[in-house]
């Protein structure tokens, strides 16, 4: 059903954040179904008021889904704020000035699609199909919406885009141990005696995974969490532990050498599931607390009080994060961290284990929906996050191809969001590119463009969604018409293919036909059963969710001495990136990450603040409201070193470049730690140069990522 009618709404107050709680829907307003489509685990499943075809009320969490139980996030409970907000984009709009000027004509849909069209044909013609460029992301989790840009890529034989912004460094890291990236259901932390949230921040990134840990805690579980600092959830937690950024590994190598030196190590288990325990084991001898310690920052006490934590609770369910994957050598560290439940035998019991995502077990044929069926061989692919890069000519990012003089943009927002700003920035500056950028708002990278078309939000549209953090299968439906000329992803895709010749059936198929196909192709039930039941839950039996039928390697074990390069086939579409030849043959500590110097002796991460998700949402009055401006936690004892007071106006900078925000006094850290909650406008900050201006777009081993939280600054008080 579309929606039914709601009358007396009513919820029990819930101890986790969310903004749509205790509060009633009136009588008689329409509640649709839907679900979150944001580039969250959670994928929450939504009641949304519907005041009429045009109009949405409150947006809550729906009680009857068994993950999200009826809790969602204060950013999303407030999307009538985004999807009403006075600024979206209406029309399609032509450049008439500069570029980055904000000089814009309101054009026609038809006008628009045959400039694109006719530019797309003659750049095409003079430089190959190669130069022009489709570049997406996670701006949306729907399929249809998402990677239905790949279909026209594929039919025209356009450069090829590996994404590598999120999952690209955790991803083969999880994998080179399971062989799967899939874990535990993770309704059973309710059932667990110790929660370890290590890496991530719930309280600000996924607020279900603390309705789970909250349903726990009242029948007495514990819960123990690992950061770089005192975040939202560390405030939550009974254990905590602080450390030092990109240090996770030797932190769980410590651990595990606690294990096996006070006979908490399962030894039946590690024979049965596992590859080489005797040979780990040895290989931990000289990973001790004393060493660990020197790493990471926390005391030998500490280290040994974590290991015995979860050495004495068989029910350890280990919910791992994006955080601490985000280093240079962040797969690294995800195997060390999850290779501490192979050696206690946690995944034995329910509420132990672990989960990264169960993005996996979803095995989706999305060949319809991406077209792969008519992909030429040996077409290029470049690497999103190297940009920058690609957009100034590096010959070895453009792979022998030819430099990119187009790019049709859909879902993401570079100009704020990619690493090494200033090279992403010049790169977008050329006269000679042609740019077109779909979107909802006049973004830092619309900015940038020579056409920009407006884009419906989710609630315009059908699509269907993933639960990466759980395991359901969702549909989320158009609920309300979509204002101004606003046209889905999909509506625009199939409106350039014809123009510009492309052919593949997609084309001509409805979002829901193609969601249909899509479900059937993948072993699934239909879209009408779907539709008529809003989500179906696929989480497989305990057994295969906890490996007990093996692990998904040839062998059935774990794998304690990883395939570095297998494991980068998990995500990469371009083989094996980086250093992969020096990555460690064992769970360890990788020391490759950015090396503070006297020139540059801070860490700096840029962890994801509450109410903003990358740059979605850093255009709304309630997120604006909370966030106040862009701000760098530091130690107050570091602030007092450079004779900075709390609130001043300071510059943060490495050779990449200079930003300027204000500091914020904050002890929850290690001192030579910084924290930048971000993603700010660029617009946001004095001199215009937002936070990644100071990242890094090296190609980590084994497949590429990210390193947005492994950057080395100086530190100064800004000039008066």
């Amino acid at each position: 059903m579309r929606f039914g009618v709601l009358v007396g709404f009513d919820v029990a107050a819930h101890s986790c954040e969310c903004a749509s709680m205790n509060i009633h829907a009136k009588p008689n307003i329409k509640i649709g179904k839907s679900v979150c489509p944001h580039d969250c685990p959670s994928a929450c499943a939504l009641d949304v008021e519907l005041l009429d075809d045009h109009t949405i009320g409150r947006v809550r969490g729906d009680r009857d889904n068994s993950y999200t139980l009826g809790v969602i996030c204060e950013k999303v409970a407030r999307y009538a704020e985004r999807i009403h907000h006075p600024e979206r984009l209406l029309y399609p709009m032509k450049r008439t000035g500069p570029k980055g000027s904000g000089q814009f004509a309101r054009i026609s849909w038809d006008e628009a699609m045959e400039e694109v069209a006719s530019r797309f044909l003659a750049i095409e013609a003079e430089h190959g199909s190669e130069s022009i460029w489709p570049y997406w992301y996670a701006g949306t989790m729907g399929l249809v919406m998402r990677d239905g840009i790949d279909r026209l890529t594929h039919a025209k034989n356009y450069s090829r885009m590996y994404g590598t912004f999120c999952i690209a460094l955790s991803w083969p890291g999880y994998f080179a141990g399971t062989g799967k990236v899939a874990g535990v259901d993770p309704r059973e932390m309710q059932k667990s005696d110790l929660i370890v949230i290590w890496g991530g921040n719930p309280v600000n990134t996924q607020v279900n995974v603390m309705t789970h840990v909250g349903i726990a805690k009242k029948r007495g579980a514990k819960m123990a969490c690992i950061d770089v600092y005192d975040t939202g959830t560390m405030k939550q937690a009974d254990y905590k532990y602080i450390i030092r950024p990109g240090t996770d590994g030797a932190l769980a190598c410590a651990v595990m050498h606690v294990l096996f030196r006070e006979g908490y190590a399962n030894w039946d288990y590690l024979r049965q599931y596992t590859d080489d325990p005797e040979g780990l084991k040895q290989h931990l001898a000289t990973r001790t607390p004393e060493w660990a310690a020197e790493i990471t920052g926390l005391t030998v006490d500490k280290i040994e009080e974590l290991a015995r934590l979860i050495g004495q609770t068989p029910k350890t369910f280990f919910r791992l994060g994006y955080g601490f994957s985000r280093s240079r050598n962040g797969s690294v560290n995800m195997h060390a961290v999850t290779s501490i439940p192979a050696v206690t035998g946690a995944w034995l019991h329910e509420g132990g284990g672990a989960l990264h995502s169960n993005s996996g077990m979803y095995r989706w044929n999305k060949t319809l929906i991406s077209g792969k069926d008519v992909a030429q061989p040996n077409t290029r692919t470049m690497d999103q996050s190297r940009i920058g890069d690609i957009l100034l000519g590096n010959p070895a990012d453009l792979r022998g191809g030819p430099p990119v003089k187009a790019l049709f943009i859909q879902n993401t927002n570079p100009v704020s969001v990619a690493p090494d700003q200033s090279k992403v920035k010049a790169g977008f500056a050329r006269d000679d590119l042609f740019t077109v950028v779909h979107e909802q708002f006049m973004t830092e990278t619309a900015l940038m463009a020579d056409i920009v078309l407006p884009a419906t939000m989710f609630l315009e549209h059908d699509d269907i969604y993933q639960g990466g953090g759980h395991q359901h299968i969702m549909f989320g439906r158009k609920l309300v018409e979509a204002p101004g000329e606003c046209r889905s992803n999909h509506d625009v895709l199939c409106d350039l293919a014809k123009r510009l010749g492309a052919e593949h059936r997609g084309f001509d198929m409805t979002p829901r036909e193609i969601i249909d196909e899509t479900l059937k192709a993948s072993g699934r039930r239909s879209l009408e059963e779907l539709d008529a039941e809003n989500w179906f839950d696929v989480q497989p039996d305990f057994e295969t969710a906890h490996f007990l039928k093996g692990f998904n390697h040839p062998d059935g074990k774990y794998r304690f001495k990883p395939n570095w390069k297998q494991a980068s086939s998990v995500i990469s579409t371009m083989g094996s990136l980086g250093p992969v030849a020096d990555m460690p043959q064992w769970p360890d500590h990788w020391a490759v990450t950015e090396k503070p110097t006297e020139a540059i002796p801070f860490r700096l991460t840029t962890s994801p603040a509450r109410t903003f998700l990358n740059s979605t949402f850093n255009e709304t009055p309630g997120s604006v409201k909370r966030e106040g401006r862009p701000t760098v936690m530091a130690h107050p004892d570091d602030l007092l070193a450079l004779n900075i007071a709390d609130g001043d106006a300071v510059i943060v900078g490495n050779a990449r470049g200079q930003v300027h925000l204000h500091a914020k006094m904050h002890e929850g850290q290690q001192r030579g730690v910084l924290i930048a909650e971000s993603i700010w406008p660029n617009t946001a900050y004095d001199d215009g140069c937002g936070i990644n201006t100071l990242t890094s777009s090296d190609q980590p081993a084994p497949a590429g990522g990210g390193v947005f939280h492994d950057i080395a600054v100086w530190l100064r008080k800004a000039a008066t």
